[in-house]
């Protein structure tokens, strides 16, 4: 059932409430023991993201390695005027996956929209991220929107319709999608902010296969300690076995297919015991569980032409690392 709070949810201010309207973030068994069960074993990159993988995550971004965080800071910090001026004032922003809500304080004072509307999976996060941000910024009204952001046509009846909606989705979370899925979520993207809308999107563009490896393999050992957690995560919530010692991580940049693969690699023969299944694993077989694909320029804007937005517009760093790119509904 969908449950809609009252203004002050939480303990937050007059301008903030909050919405639940689909699912938490819980675990699917039989999606996970049916990924398990593929010839190459694959496991939803969504499920990275538990409380502790979220702060693995932070960490990551933290990183000399990892440089996607810090570019895209870098360019909403020099670009904020132009991207708000492209859009205009008193809009309506939505952003999927929103997380601790940074990235959009950096364009709220240039942007000044008349409302934010949140969405994440992980209800105490965006209770208290959406609370603190209505708090800083008084004037904006303030939407945290819990559910799987897949499932946007669900949330729309809650996003205000009376000024221009922007879709704000940062990050290069969009390379997490294999390229027909990512068309398609853009599809949902341009359905829901109409004809007059908008979409900032965030894309890791392509570059040498020797700074892709490193980001994703960081010297500190986060990104080993992020993708190993998952394991962690399904021995909690699902009651699985998985011996954490037996398994390697394992990341590199496949140039043909313009993508990160990330994988979870069995060291040992081994069987794995999970919900009500066993799961067999022949030494080196691997469990898939993130790409990231790179995007050059014409390729994204082409992937969301077919999704039928019109004009783009791109703000990158002097490296062309990383591209933050505006789209229209066209």
């Amino acid at each position: 059932m969908k449950t809609v709070a009252q203004p002050g949810t939480a303990g937050g201010p007059s301008n903030f409430r909050f919405v639940r309207f689909g699912a938490t973030a819980g675990i699917d068994a039989e999606e996970v023991t049916e990924g398990l069960s593929r010839a190459q074993k694959s496991l939803p990159a969504k499920l990275l993201y538990d409380a502790h993988g979220s702060e693995l995550f932070n960490a990551i971004c933290e990183t000399e390695a990892y440089y996607p965080t810090r570019t895209e800071h870098a360019i909403f910090r020099e670009h904020a005027g132009a991207i708000a001026s492209t859009i205009g004032a008193d809009c309506t922003i939505v952003e999927p996956g929103s997380g601790e809500m940074v990235k959009v304080r950096m364009l709220l004072p240039a942007l000044a929209p008349s409302a934010y509307v949140g969405i994440d999976v992980s209800e105490k996060q965006l209770i208290s991220a959406g609370a603190r941000l209505a708090a800083d910024f008084p004037h904006l009204q303030v939407l945290a929107a819990c559910g799987d952001f897949s499932r946007l046509e669900a949330v729309s009846p809650y996003v205000p319709n009376d000024r221009r909606r922007v879709a704000f989705f940062p990050g290069s979370t969009i390379g997490n999608f294999e390229p027909e899925a990512a068309r398609a979520f853009l599809s949902v993207l341009r359905a829901l902010v109409g004809d007059d809308g908008a979409a900032v999107i965030g894309v890791d563009l392509r570059k040498s296969k020797a700074i892709l490896d490193l980001a994703y393999n960081d010297p500190e050992g986060f990104t080993r300690a992020f993708n190993l957690n998952l394991l962690s995560r399904l021995n909690r919530d699902l009651g699985a076995d998985f011996d954490l010692r037996r398994f390697q991580h394992h990341a590199f940049y496949d140039e043909a297919r313009g993508r990160i693969e990330m994988h979870l690699v069995s060291m040992v023969s081994q069987s794995v015991r999970i919900a009500d299944r066993v799961i067999a694993f022949q030494p080196g077989e691997s469990i898939h569980t993130e790409s990231s694909y790179k995007y050059d320029p014409q390729a994204f804007a082409a992937l969301a032409g077919k999704a039928g937005f019109g004009a783009q517009r791109m703000w990158t760093d002097a490296r062309a690392y990383f591209g933050v790119f505006l789209l229209t509904a066209g």
